[in-house]
């Protein structure tokens, strides 16, 4: 009957011009055809609603990638009232034109939150390998003095998103998630796979895919960014949590050749009282090119991997290891996959089977991609890594090339077929796929530890695989340092809350030039220190890139300025553990983000598209020193696909030796509402104006909000090394303000099941009262006495207080 009615209507259409203007309503939403076009919206919960658009009787089955909840049973009610039917929930509003298909949002008092366009849902035949389907656009209208944020990461070197146009195509350091938020309190999920369009002018606000069977976007009403957030997690998954270990210090470089160079490197900073708990094996631990990702130790450098990994872990840190999307064609792998039609024949990474540069094409490296939509694939995938790797105790995965690798590029490559279609029609997936295929498998064959990724690329719904993104091959360059800030926020407003970037930039051999090493330049040095004192106050604090190494012994010793600064930071990354892991389990718990752009906190106009400043959970404003201040500025630029540095300065000759012993100076924001306490010097100054704050190498501007209570860890040299039996508590005063501090086992999943517990610290300002809240839950290990060293910043000796605490509530007078 219902198909009867669309022809039927359809009929109509054709014959007489006239218009269908019904509507039927069902337990969901609404269906009805306007314009030729079939339109259905669906309430998901009281705050999100999925709109299908598609030509009129086309019948089609889209089963979401991204999406993993069901529609939920809505309380809602329908009224029309002549064109117009509104579909009312207890939080949104959302109305639908009859006659001419536009829709337009609301809160339930009526404030306008989101249009449609006239006339602003277009379908376009397409071709796609053979199968008819469609070009598919929507166009919105937004307020002139609306901000947008996410559609993930764009070295673009800016926050808002108004008046851009992105071409989104997985790449390198360009990472594509189609989801934006408002500062109008709703967010919009474009759920397509295929190239994508986003267009933002003045006169509208659009998204345009190659192709789809149908127009499907989801529009939820979070109330503020942080709730539109919660909203998509809600609907593509939750974020797990990560182990404590993960959020220390990961040494790392392009690469390390042999496995006594690898465990070396954790004897030396082990010898040296440096912390670290994460080591990273990069490429060819497998061999030559055509062996490319056998996940097998088939280099003679490394002849006893067991023993390594076992030296590694003896030393109380952490490995994981370079794994590709793509296979050589002598691996197990390939040959497997080969005659099932599993790979996809494209020009990927590496270009060569030789380890020449630059790549002799001559000898093609025969490597391919492998199809990760197909589940067989992930199944054979898993199958060797577990036997190869895995079996071995290896805590992590670098998933590298994880967009994949599309080199030498022809637009017939998205004819290839996949298992769900052509590549052209899940071309931007592929990341979701791949890092789901690994965690999956990880979680379904042991519990025992926490599955941690590392990998470059991701999609909408990524943040429920465990997996870490970070910026790709980006640039050493003061000019990529400054575009990775904007760069991990929009990333984070995505919906995906743990990124992180190659500190110090990947490409470097510019510095090189007259420096042997590179790393005794005082042009990188100061780079490399800035880069690091960002990367502190990052979800992963990373170290990595080619050409110069960036272990701290290589540049310079104990007592030497820019030695003692890395190291410096390293500490107090270290110290700020407790507050880290707490922010994380606020991510898991209660959709939160950890890196935050300043307008996700304060209702203040001039932080709305502010690209150099953030918070750091939901106390720190982090102001990174993002332009050189004792060097020249350096700008190095490279062909991503070959690697090759050009160097530019006003003046290439060679940089004099520089003592880094002058203060420096640099202006920060202080956002209004709040007052905030300088970090390093307890002063307490106002917000809501612009200061000069003195600055030194070893220091970036810290800001503390008002209200705020931090928690401080002991001096470790890895994470567990100590247990957190007597944490400072360091309670900035001048509001009220509140803290829960998380604790569970480190790693494994018993968290899931409730093994973990919470402290809650509430502090009253005008009484200057802080109140322990009682311990909730319970783990094995867990502290049952331990002591508390409470302060109040800028107080006098008075203010200083050591408790006892056994898990009862308890008010501490200060």
């Amino acid at each position: 009957m219902k198909k009867n009615n669309l022809m039927l209507s359809l009929l109509l259409v054709l014959a007489f011009g006239i218009q269908a203007q019904s509507y039927q309503k069902n337990d969901l939403g609404i269906k009805a055809q306007i314009n030729s076009m079939d339109v259905e919206v669906q309430f998901y919960g009281p705050s999100t609603v999925r709109v299908l658009k598609s030509p009129a009787g086309k019948t089609f089955s889209k089963e979401s990638l991204s999406v993993i909840k069901k529609p939920q049973a809505t309380k809602f009610t329908v009224n029309q009232q002549g064109d117009v039917v509104s579909l009312k929930s207890g939080r949104l509003k959302v109305e639908v034109n009859i006659k001419s298909g536009k829709i337009a949002y609301s809160t339930v008092a009526g404030t306008p939150l989101l249009s449609e366009k006239e006339a602003g849902a277009t379908f376009t035949d397409f071709n796609d390998a053979g199968s008819k389907t469609y070009t598919v656009s929507q166009s919105f209208s937004l307020d002139k003095d609306e901000a947008i944020y996410g559609l993930g990461q764009q070295q673009r070197g800016k926050l808002s998103l108004r008046n851009t146009k992105l071409n989104m195509v997985q790449g390198n350091t360009d990472d594509y998630v189609p989801f934006l938020v408002s500062t109008k309190g709703y967010g919009l999920f474009w759920d397509n796979y295929s190239p994508t369009v986003f267009e933002d002018k003045p006169e509208s606000t659009s998204f345009k895919s190659d192709v789809g069977d149908c127009i499907d976007y989801y529009f939820m009403l979070g109330g503020n960014i942080d709730g539109s957030i919660a909203c998509m997690r809600e609907l593509t998954g939750q974020a797990p949590m990560f182990p404590l270990w993960t959020f220390g210090y990961w040494q790392s470089k392009e690469r390390y050749k042999s496995q006594n160079e690898l465990v070396g490197v954790v004897n030396k900073y082990r010898e040296l009282g440096v912390p670290l708990d994460g080591i990273i094996q990069d490429w060819q631990y497998w061999g030559n090119n055509y062996l490319w990702n056998a996940m097998e130790f088939l280099n003679p450098e490394f002849p006893n991997p067991k023993k390594m990994v076992e030296d590694i872990h003896n030393q109380n840190a952490h490995l994981i290891i370079s794994i590709w999307s793509s296979f050589g064609p002598q691996t197990k792998q390939f040959r497997e996959m080969q005659p099932k039609g599993m790979l996809l024949n494209f020009g990927t990474w590496p270009q060569s089977g030789l380890d020449s540069w630059p790549p002799n094409k001559e000898y093609p490296s025969g490597v391919e991609p492998y199809d990760a939509y197909n589940p067989e694939a992930r199944d054979i995938y898993w199958k060797y890594l577990d036997k190869g790797l895995f079996s071995l105790g290896i805590d992590g995965w670098w998933m590298d090339s994880t967009e994949p690798d599309h080199l030498d590029f022809k637009p017939s490559d998205f004819n290839l077929k996949t298992y769900l279609g052509s590549f052209r029609k899940v071309r931007n997936a592929f990341p979701l796929m791949a890092v789901g295929g690994v965690y999956e498998h990880q979680r379904a064959t042991s519990s025992d530890k926490r599955v941690f990724i590392l990998t470059r690329s991701a999609f909408a719904g990524q943040q429920r695989f465990g997996a870490n993104t970070w910026s790709g091959d980006v640039n050493s360059s003061w000019q990529s340092l400054r575009n990775q800030v904007p760069a991990g926020l929009n990333f984070s407003m995505s919906a995906i809350p743990y990124w992180n970037t190659d500190i110090g930039g990947f490409f470097a051999s510019a510095y090189k030039r007259g420096w042997g090493e590179g790393n005794k330049n005082p042009s990188f040095q100061e780079l490399y220190v800035r880069w690091l004192q960002f990367g502190a106050f990052t979800p992963m604090m990373r170290s990595h890139g080619t050409d110069i190494p960036r272990e701290i012994y290589n540049f310079g010793k104990k007592g030497e300025t820019i030695y003692d600064a890395i190291a410096k930071t390293i500490h107090l990354r270290y110290s700020l553990l407790p507050y880290i892991y707490s922010a994380a389990w606020d991510v898991t718990n209660k959709q939160s983000t950890m890196m935050r752009a300043l307008v996700m906190d304060f209702e203040d106009k001039k932080v709305v598209d502010m690209n150099n400043e953030y918070m750091f959970g939901k106390s720190i404003l982090v102001a990174p020193i993002v332009n050189a201040q004792y060097t020249p500025e350096t700008i190095v630029k490279s062909n991503e696909e070959t690697g090759w540095d050009k160097k530019e300065t006003a003046n290439d000759t060679k940089i004099q030796a520089v003592t880094f012993a002058q203060a420096k100076s640099t202006k920060v924001y202080l956002p209004e509402g709040t007052a905030w306490y300088d970090f390093w010097t307890n002063e307490k100054i106002n917000g809501g104006q612009e200061i000069t704050k003195s600055t030194s190498i070893d220091e970036i501007p810290l800001y503390i909000k008002s209200g705020s209570i931090i928690p401080f860890g002991p001096q470790v040299h890895y994470a567990t090394e100590k247990k957190w039996d007597n944490l400072e508590i360091r309670v900035y005063p001048g509001a009220d303000g509140e803290f829960t501090l998380y604790e569970d086992e480190n790693d494994n999943y018993n968290y899931e099941k409730g093994a973990y517990s919470t402290i809650s610290f509430k502090w009253n300002n005008k009484d200057k009262i802080l109140t322990i809240g009682t311990r909730k839950g319970l783990f094995p290990g867990m502290l049952t006495e331990r002591k508390f060293s409470i302060a109040v910043v800028g107080s006098g000796k008075n203010m200083h207080k050591t408790v006892t605490y056994t898990g009862k509530t308890m008010k501490v007078k200060l």
